[in-house]
């Protein structure tokens, strides 16, 4: 028996370096959407032009003399939310604004009102899970409050981030909301919530895909996407909404040629052409607002070969 020792040995030791090494992989290789909202199929899109905001500059900055507002929710110099006007560099900031600690994303709807997401920024404190759970308004007088909290939103120390992204649909005054909470390595377990923000219920929410930002696009024949740049991979995937609904499958666009990054802004700037910003992302809590981590890119769509040129932007 004791010459099949050295070998009972070797093999312990090839098993528990195979283990190793398969669970080294396993945390290394990159973050995927490979749930079941993903299909694996071309989207015959339609040309598309920049829409007329029905976003209204909200009063009290009028209020204020702040005419060409710049909205800095960078945490830079200001914590919260703080307006900039581009022509004369005039700030106006409020103490009230900091209450609820770092926002992230912003929407405006045709009354002047924003609705923003939470951002952890930095560290972690005791309430930082909490303001996850809970959509903000700035109201059209200047007023910041705690519009609408989803208690079903789970941050935890190992993934902070709760209510991620918004975006206002002119067309039936709704909101569209992402978050990414109760997302880890191995699966997306995202949301995305419709709202009627006049009752604040929740008309749809779509399971199982971790949308970094959101966006709409609407093409000349009159169809309508909600966009999102995945928290997951560097790509950026189109829903179609149909009767004022999601449907539930995503599909992708495009890749940034950069795999490393991912889309943290997305906006339609001209005839068939988006600008993105992306960062790096892996639900760490790191600074990630600050603009010198942020690249730009612009996506270019030619509507004859259903392809997208994607250019770094200097």
């Amino acid at each position: 028996m004791k010459r099949y020792l050295p070998v009972f040995a070797v093999l312990l030791f090839l098993s528990c370096a195979a283990y190793f090494l398969f669970n080294e992989k396993e945390q290394t290789t990159p973050l995927t959407q490979t749930d079941t909202k993903i299909k694996k199929k071309t989207l015959n899109l339609d040309e598309f032009e920049k829409q007329k905001m029905c976003a209204r500059i909200p009063q009290f900055l009028y209020q204020n003399r702040i005419f060409a507002p710049i909205i800095d929710l960078s945490q830079t110099h200001y914590k919260g939310i703080a307006f900039i006007d581009a022509k004369t560099k005039k700030v106006l900031h409020k103490k009230l604004w900091e209450r609820y600690d770092a926002l992230g994303t912003y929407t405006i709807d045709k009354q002047g009102n924003l609705y923003l997401t939470p951002n952890p920024f930095i560290s972690i404190t005791p309430a930082t899970f909490n303001l996850q759970k809970a959509i903000y308004k700035l109201s059209s007088n200047g007023k910041l409050s705690r519009w609408m909290v989803l208690d079903e939103i789970a941050p935890n120390a190992r993934n902070p981030y709760g209510l991620i992204s918004i975006v206002f649909d002119c067309d039936d005054n709704s909101l569209y909301v992402s978050a990414i909470d109760k997302s880890d390595y191995k699966s997306a377990k995202g949301r995305i919530y419709h709202i009627n923000p006049q009752t604040k219920e929740i008309l749809q929410k779509i399971e199982g895909f971790d949308a970094l930002t959101l966006a709409l696009l609407k093409t000349i024949k009159n169809k309508k996407y909600l966009l999102a740049g995945s928290a997951r991979d560097n790509g950026v995937y189109a829903n179609e909404i149909i009767n004022n609904r999601l449907q539930e499958d995503f599909i992708k666009l495009f890749e940034l040629p950069n795999p490393e990054l991912r889309v943290r802004k997305i906006k339609v700037v001209a005839k068939n052409t988006l600008l993105l910003e992306a960062i790096k992302f892996n639900y760490s809590l790191i600074a990630q607002t600050a603009q010198k981590q942020r690249v730009a890119y612009k996506a270019i769509f030619d509507p004859r070969s259903q392809k997208w040129s994607i250019k770094k932007e200097h």
